[in-house]
């Protein structure tokens, strides 16, 4: 009975232990989230305006479309070709830790592949994060590039060098849609998977032109300011989707270490009456055996 004492007395230290491990990463996890949510609600000013810009321009470049030809003559991210290939840039963690959050992007986007798809030579495969980049390797996926150990509140720097080359690569026509595949950050406790199209552009919408207040004088053309704008743009919903991408997963670390906190309290709640009990049975033992000793003697 000792050594049962002894072996429970040991499982409850060892999860006060792992408790306290959980919980700090728990307050880890919400400060970051804190931050990033702060990050993209900045970032968001700067992406509307972008987005308040090429909507005036290219509002004022369809008014004055009047046939196809002309409007084959429009910047080539706005205008949709025949699909050949298909990009998509999938952006996961670097790690686990994080609940569901990897899992969960990743079933979607097997289904998605082998929906959408015939063969591996009809898409483009991108990734952002580590968990990603193994779990399509490990199942023969080429990856066209992969960036990995992006900061938790990554700079635009930092992803640069792959929204640049993603937008060349559309431009190059290397492929001919690009889709952003990631967990949308809701709330706290719950996060969507989307794939969103970013190129070609067309989310855009020419009646929000309207909206619009502000009058622009273009020097040296709209079209020339167009064609360094356009770009820009693509690269701030990719950005944005990324930033958005990173806040759902520290949601999702707070989350999952929170559980991991809670289920650890409850097992030592649970070891805890065992030990009571094993102790209560001992004593009990103890006194019985005293007085079954006792009695002998007399």
């Amino acid at each position: 009975m000792a050594e049962s004492l002894n072996e429970i007395r040991d499982r409850i230290a060892s999860t006060k232990k792992t408790g306290q491990i959980t919980k700090a990463m728990q307050m880890v996890s919400a400060s970051k989230l804190t931050k990033s949510e702060a990050h993209s609600s900045q970032f968001q000013i700067y992406a509307n305006k972008v987005r308040e810009l090429v909507t005036h321009i290219v509002a004022g470049q369809l008014a004055d479309v009047n046939s196809a030809a002309e409007l084959s003559q429009l910047n080539p991210m706005l205008i949709s070709r025949p699909v050949k290939r298909t990009a998509y840039i999938v952006i996961t963690a670097d790690g686990g830790l994080v609940g569901n959050y990897n899992s969960s992007i990743l079933k979607q986007m097997m289904t998605m592949l082998q929906e959408d798809h015939d063969s591996s030579d009809e898409y483009v495969m991108i990734t952002i994060g580590g968990t990603g980049a193994d779990f399509f390797k490990s199942r023969g996926i080429d990856i066209a590039y992969e960036l990995r150990n992006l900061s938790d509140q990554p700079s635009f720097e930092e992803v640069r060098k792959i929204v640049n080359l993603t937008t060349s690569m559309y431009q190059n026509e290397v492929f001919d849609e690009l889709y952003v595949c990631y967990n949308h950050h809701v709330n706290s406790l719950t996060s969507q998977f989307r794939a969103e199209k970013m190129l070609p552009i067309s989310d855009l919408d020419p009646s929000e032109a309207t909206e619009y207040k502000q009058e622009y004088i273009f020097e040296p053309s709209e079209e020339q300011i167009l064609e360094q704008l356009l770009p820009q743009y693509a690269e701030s919903l990719i950005y944005g989707a990324i930033v958005d991408a990173k806040t759902a997963e520290h949601a999702a670390g707070m989350t999952a270490m929170q559980t991991a906190s809670d289920n650890a309290n409850n097992i030592i709640n649970d070891l805890t009456t065992s030990y009571n009990r094993a102790r209560q049975g001992a004593i009990t033992q103890e006194i019985t055996e005293i007085v079954g000793g006792a009695a002998a003697l007399e």
